[in-house]
């Protein structure tokens, strides 16, 4: 194995050559068996009574302690830090010096000097590196990473299990748990509440366009509160979710997860990359898709094609400040969703059964995506590529295919376009299999797509909230 990812890109020849046929596999959502009910029921929950997540696998989380650590999460974040209180929380949007989205996550200031990031490895490993290599003094990090992908009955122990309650009774259940009425307070502030005797630390979130929480405690007690809470949701219908559903709430909400980590090239990214082991994230994870180019640099996305452009501060020195000064956010490309046409994907489902045609790439359910960071090719009438599609699936709620893309500005809502599902030619990625390419019909139209989540989601990309 190589050590580090300067090293595996050598050896794959190009960094396209060695996402696109990485043989790591599926992305994985650990440990969380997954289904519960079946994952129709389990969405279908969000959206009609309450549902809960367990989150406590899936994300790394980053520790960081000392009088420095806001100028750490300062200098790395296109977020402003000016006004950043204790007991509230931020989205981290870290870029690179050309201006390219890394990654996101949640930051939680849980005392004066005392941070938490909650995310995937991209922004933490970022985070990492600058704390180890930044001059940082006084700061102190330490990494919790996410669970095994496949632990194989291995032992599992978190510092954190991390739930959320959601859903339009989601408050019902939290105040039957709380033994009393509970504050609603403002989207992304902490607070704490009790549960069967034990105090839990709280989030103000929304995922599913109602009022929820967010909660945390030591891993220890995680079973004695997933209990409880399930026990108290029983009355309102409440539902757990399955590690199989749940990536598949933000086809409604809108979030993107995984866009390419943009840290490939660059002069000023070159330690990062000789950082950067070889088993990393970044080393080993798949690139997916119809959208082919042999310069890594055409997957890269500035803050504005991910409906980050709300965050951009000019209030800071940071990393990636320069190169967004110069760019116009008009320019940019635009988040949007796109609904899939049902004739053309019943197309789709319908070549595992025919005998005598082509197959096309399995389209799996709720969720059909198929590498890490995922991008298949939108074109216009004539052809023209006119964006990216990056997070693919279907909603029973919606009762449609959807997918989340970025598209150039001038295309508007209401146009048909074209999504070039599969790959031409196929890789050798574990996860890809002998197909043929299919265009697909798919209408532009808002993000996020579900009226709830659109209409009442409190704060964040979604509205424009400046937290």
């Amino acid at each position: 194995m190589a050590k580090n990812l300067t090293e595996a890109i050598a050896a794959a020849g190009s960094p396209v050559e060695l996402l696109r046929n990485s043989q790591i596999g599926s992305y994985i959502y650990p440990v969380v068996p997954a289904d519960f009910q079946n994952w129709i029921k389990e969405q279908q929950a969000w959206r009609q009574t309450a549902v809960l997540y367990d989150q406590s696998h899936h994300m790394d989380n980053v520790f960081l302690k000392g009088s420095d650590a806001i100028k750490l999460i300062s200098d790395t974040a296109i977020n402003s830090t000016a006004v950043f209180p204790v007991d509230k929380a931020k989205q981290y949007v870290p870029t690179t010096a050309s201006g390219h989205v890394i990654g996101d996550g949640i930051l939680f200031r849980e005392a004066e000097d005392e941070y938490v990031y909650v995310g995937r490895a991209p922004a933490s490993n970022w985070l990492m590196y600058h704390g180890e290599t930044g001059g940082y003094k006084n700061l102190e990090v330490v990494v919790d990473r996410r669970s095994n992908s496949r632990p194989y009955g291995d032992a599992v122990s978190r510092k954190y299990y991390r739930f959320q309650i959601q859903g339009p009774a989601a408050w019902s259940v939290i105040e039957k748990l709380n033994g009393g009425p509970l504050e609603q307070l403002k989207f992304f502030t902490m607070s704490t509440m009790q549960i069967a005797g034990k105090t839990v630390r709280t989030l103000r979130h929304g995922m599913a366009g109602a009022p929820g929480l967010e909660l945390w405690g030591p891993y220890a007690d995680h079973h004695f509160i997933r209990d409880a809470i399930v026990e108290a949701g029983k009355e309102f219908g409440l539902v757990p979710v399955g590690s199989r559903a749940y990536p598949s709430n933000t086809l409604e909400s809108g979030w993107i997860p995984s866009p390419l980590p943009a840290i490939y090239t660059g002069a000023e990214e070159q330690g990062y990359r000789d950082w950067l082991p070889g088993d990393s994230y970044e080393a080993t994870g798949t690139l997916a898709g119809s959208f082919v180019s042999t310069n890594i640099e055409d997957y890269y996305l500035t803050p504005w094609e991910l409906g980050y452009g709300s965050f951009v501060k000019f209030d800071h020195d940071f990393i990636g400040r320069d190169a967004l000064e110069k760019i116009d956010p008009a320019s940019q490309r635009k988040k949007v969703t796109l609904a899939w046409d049902a004739e053309d994907v019943t197309k789709i489902f319908a070549s595992l059964f025919d005998v005598d045609g082509p197959s096309h790439k399995f389209f799996d359910l709720p969720l059909a995506n198929y590498g890490s960071a995922n991008y298949d090719a939108v074109v216009d009438a004539d052809g023209t590529v006119v964006g990216y599609s990056m997070f693919t699936g279907y909603s029973s709620n919606e009762k449609r295919a959807l997918s989340l893309a970025t598209i150039s500005p001038d295309v508007p809502e209401g146009t048909e376009l074209r999504v070039l599902w599969g790959e031409n030619p196929n890789t050798s990625k574990a996860t890809v299999e002998k197909h043929e390419q299919l265009p697909v019909r798919a209408v532009v139209s808002p993000v996020p797509y579900s009226t709830v989540a659109r209409q009442s989601y409190q704060g964040g990309w979604r509205t424009g909230y400046k937290g």
